[in-house]
This record gives structure tokens, C-alpha cells and sequence, in this order.
């Protein structure tokens, strides 16, 4: 399939999960997750969404809390208009780069400090 094509069905998820997060899920927890990316398979059949929070002790739950919900996410996704036949399947993973990065940058000042 065309890579421009699933970059931007991909890019459409990411801004429409986005929204049914902060939007129409009424969990509390939920309502500060952020969706930081979404890589989407060839064939569409599934789709990794990477998420982060500023909360970092509540990760695991946050990650069950999506994955449970996904059904109601993807029959939200359904009810908005997409150019795809059948909704991929959601797998919700937390996205550690955010903490990598800030432990990078927390190694660098350590550096340059002594």
C-alpha cells in the first residue's frame, strides 16, 4: 500500500484518538494522556498508539485503562468518517522516549557540570 497514504490515515488517528481521550472517555486519569504517535501496519489491520502522561507512577494503569476502552475508541473511530473499510486493531503502548530524553539531557548537565 502507499506509505504517503498510511502516513496520513496513521496522522488522522493520532488527531482523532487524541480527541476521543480528551473528549468523550470520562475517566479522569485518561483525560491528561497525550498521543504522541501512532505507526500503523501495511495491510491496516493494526495500530501500535504510543501515549505518555505527565503522571509516570500511574503508566500501567493508564495502559489497561486504554486497552480496555479500545473497543469504545474504535466505535467512536467508526461513527467519524475515514477513508479505510475496516478499523485496525489498537494495541496502546507508553511511550518511553519522553524519559529517555530527559535522562539524556540530565546525563549531559552532569557532564558539563564537573
Amino acid at each position: 500500500m502507499n506509505t504517503i497514504r498510511i502516513k496520513r490515515i496513521a496522522s488522522s488517528l493520532q488527531n482523532e484518538i487524541s480527541d476521543i481521550i480528551a473528549n468523550e472517555i470520562r475517566d479522569q486519569d485518561l483525560k491528561m494522556v497525550t498521543v504522541t504517535d501512532v505507526q500503523l501496519a501495511n495491510d491496516l489491520s493494526y495500530a501500535k498508539v504510543y501515549v505518555t502522561n505527565i503522571f509516570d507512577d500511574k503508566k500501567e494503569k493508564i495502559i489497561e485503562d486504554l486497552n480496555n476502552a479500545k473497543g469504545f475508541i474504535k466505535g467512536e473511530l467508526g461513527r467519524r468518517r475515514f477513508e479505510i473499510r475496516t478499523m485496525p486493531d489498537l494495541v496502546f503502548i507508553y511511550d518511553e522516549s519522553i524519559a529517555y530524553a530527559d535522562n539524556i539531557e540530565r546525563i549531559i548537565k552532569n557532564i558539563n557540570n564537573e
